[in-house]
């Protein structure tokens, strides 16, 4: 069994796509019960308030310091990476937010749900935010979210109106800073070499095969896509 341990946001556009570019690798090897993904919390902005504050667009111009139209054309430029894999991306109208508590209800389907489930919420939160354009913030949405993907309503109550599992969040950020992670996502296969950002699909596979041939990773001249905490690599 190849265990993939994967660091990521929910509000990173590179990580959505790194993620679905990876699966569709594993499902096009066939070895989707040969592989285990183990998913790992990574704040890109631990600080963001939960109140939605700011336009996407405006946040981008003012990060990278592009007029409001520059700005525009390198999300929409984000998005169609997205949309290639057939995801209905809307990156312009995201809803900016702390994703803090969406990374703690991923702590609970670890703990207390199968694989299946903790997969469906995965997918459920980036879909949340990069294609419904809601805010990862609100509880109702959380809420909304985990039921969908399989959960007791309970239990998640529980976690949300307290700090339940805020430590072991914590933790999975000061072993990415351990490490020298700096942008997400970042995936390490099988406890050794890592892939630092959102390689192709063709890249993800010859990579999955090296592992499974337990081979050395080759070299690539592809250059990833990450974000970190002081942006998104433009492109």
């Amino acid at each position: 069994m190849m265990t993939l341990t994967i660091w990521s946001d929910f509000a990173c556009p590179y990580c959505y796509i790194g993620e679905t570019r990876l699966e569709r690798a594993i499902e096009e090897l066939g070895i989707k019960d040969d592989v285990q993904i183990d998913y790992r919390a990574f704040e890109l902005d631990p600080t963001a308030p939960k109140e939605v504050v700011t336009s996407t667009p405006e946040r981008f111009a003012t990060k990278y310091r592009l007029s409001l139209e520059a700005a525009k054309q390198q999300i929409e430029q984000i998005s169609d990476l997205g949309k290639e894999l057939g995801i209905d991306f809307r990156y312009a109208t995201t809803q900016y937010s702390n994703t803090r508590d969406a990374h703690r209800l991923m702590k609970l389907a670890e703990a207390k749900y199968d694989r299946a489930t903790v997969a469906r919420l995965n997918e459920t939160l980036f879909k949340a935010y990069f294609v419904e354009n809601l805010i990862l913030s609100d509880h109702k949405v959380l809420l909304d979210k985990a039921l969908q993907a399989g959960m007791k309503e309970p239990e998640v109550k529980e976690v949300l109106d307290s700090e339940m599992y805020d430590d072991e969040v914590r933790f999975d950020e000061r072993e990415a800073a351990m490490r020298g992670v700096h942008g997400v996502p970042y995936i390490v296969f099988n406890g050794g070499f890592a892939v630092p950002g959102a390689m192709s699909t063709e890249s993800f596979k010859l990579a999955l095969q090296r592992e499974l041939k337990k081979q050395e990773p080759s070299t690539t001249s592809e250059r990833p896509h990450v974000c970190g905490p002081d942006g998104c690599q433009l492109l």
